[in-house]
């Protein structure tokens, strides 16, 4: 199996520097000449978001909850839906009028270049622990499989994603996506019935499990899945990566289809890893981890030419979201904060340059971060926390409506954040009508709060005569 993964990462590195080739300037490197197609645009999308927490991390959520771990993706989904016919085609119209690049770039002229600072220098930090759950992924599958150590696992995974994303950026990550959602789907498809059926199906399943919850959508607790929705729904129409690949499309026709397909497909693969982890769970019921679940069912519960398949979808779904990652960190430091705050005039050659230079640095320090991190699901938390509770309420307001300024905008996402940092070092949580209000859920309420309190002030302001 080593030998599979090994040459199947030779092809992506090999593919990627080939595409890479046509990149010659910074609007193919970050919007591929914003030349995507329905096709294209669902093919980058999907590679994007079926990732890490999407195979090993749901894998293990559903193998210690049961069903309701399908809250995962089925958030993203719905949030991806949204992307498709409410956000996308609108900010795609300005993007295409003025030429952005990046979030940023229009947060920058909607708001001020203050703001979109301060959200660049946020999602830094969040996208770097990001891309440090995906190289944990791709550590925990070589080291079941394989019996590679994880320091070893989390560099082969650094190496293989920075190497074809810095030769060509999206347009390379693009074409190389293509290849990476057949081997995906494929590989998941083909396993789900040999895990099935090596578990006894459903009633095989619950002889073996006593929890009364698994089987019970909501079984995870109503506030764990509020928590999940109020995090994971707006994550997926606000992440500056997935609004990036927006960006690139060709028509808004595309972002419609592309983006839609993209979240049905979401919807129906929330299913394959919540029957992976519960098959898991009821055969392997005592693993050292949760995140080893998807890696040893895939080991002890399939045939040797299935286990090889859905390997090399794993390996793909954890690479494919990495490129995404760092495709969002180049942007961040290169074109938000480098091109914006410290040289505006820099040359479109040296803008390219520059970035593949610093997606190498994230590389690195992905590496040493993911080695620090001992959970999947808690590295993706902290970056869709920073994400929804900081860029939620100001994008959504700044689109919809003119009232929204920048000084209402500085503060929903200061004080969302602030507080969402604080209830979850300190541990704390709010008790309403039964349910647990965790961090993140409180953290967005705030900053939508904050966001319409400032419109008020605003209206208030200007009716006065002032």
């Amino acid at each position: 199996m080593l030998i599979f993964i090994f040459v199947y990462a030779v092809i992506l590195v090999c593919l990627g520097a080939f595409i890479g080739r046509k990149a010659k300037s910074a609007s193919d490197f970050f919007v591929a000449g914003r030349k995507f197609g329905t096709g294209l645009l669902f093919t980058s999308l999907i590679a994007a978001n079926l990732g890490a927490g999407s195979t090993v991390g749901v894998t293990a959520l559903a193998y210690t909850h049961g069903v309701s771990a399908w809250w995962w993706i089925g958030s993203a989904g719905i949030g991806s839906l949204i992307l498709a016919y409410i956000v996308g085609p609108k900010i795609w119209r300005i993007a295409r009028e003025h030429n952005y690049f990046t979030l940023s770039d229009y947060l920058d002229e909607r708001y001020s270049k203050t703001f979109s600072g301060i959200i660049s220098l946020m999602m830094s930090v969040g996208t770097l622990a990001l891309f440090a759950g995906q190289l944990l992924g791709i550590a925990w599958i070589l080291e079941v499989v394989a019996e590679i150590p994880k320091t070893q696992g989390v560099i082969i995974g650094a190496v293989v994603t920075t190497l074809y994303f810095a030769a060509g950026g999206l347009l390379s990550s693009a074409v190389v996506n293509i290849v990476e959602v057949a081997v995906i789907l494929a590989g998941f498809v083909v396993a789900v019935p040999f895990v099935w059926n090596y578990a006894g199906g459903a009633e095989g399943i619950q002889s073996a499990v006593s929890k009364d919850s698994y089987f019970d959508a909501f079984g995870m607790g109503s506030g764990a899945i509020i928590g999940y929705i109020v995090m994971l729904v707006p994550s997926f129409f606000i992440s500056p990566g997935l609004i990036g690949k927006v960006f690139a499309a060709e028509s808004e026709r595309a972002v419609k289809n592309g983006t839609a397909l993209n979240g049905l497909v979401q919807l129906i693969f929330a299913v394959i890893p919540v029957i992976i982890g519960m098959s898991a769970g009821a055969c392997i019921p005592n693993l050292a981890r949760a995140d080893l679940a998807l890696p040893s069912a895939m080991k002890e519960m399939m045939p040797f030419f299935a286990a090889s398949l859905a390997l090399a979808g794993i390996f793909a779904a954890e690479v494919s979201t990495a490129d995404t990652v760092l495709y969002m960190l180049a942007g961040s430091l290169v074109n938000d904060i480098y091109k914006r705050f410290i040289n505006p005039s820099v040359s479109d050659k040296k803008l390219l340059t520059l970035s593949r230079v610093v997606t190498v640095v994230c590389g690195i320090a992905g590496v040493i971060l993911a080695l620090r991190l001992e959970s999947i699901i808690s590295a993706l938390t902290i970056f869709y926390s920073l994400m929804s509770v900081s860029l939620s309420a100001p994008l959504l307001f700044g689109l919809f409506t003119e009232r929204a300024g920048n000084a209402g905008a500085v503060m929903s996402a200061l004080i969302g954040a602030g507080l969402t940092v604080y209830m979850t070092f300190e541990g704390v949580t709010f008790d309403v009508m039964g349910v647990k209000l965790n961090a993140s859920t409180c953290g967005i309420i705030v900053s939508f709060a904050v966001m319409a309190m400032s419109l008020i002030v605003s209206k208030k302001s200007s009716g006065s005569g002032l």
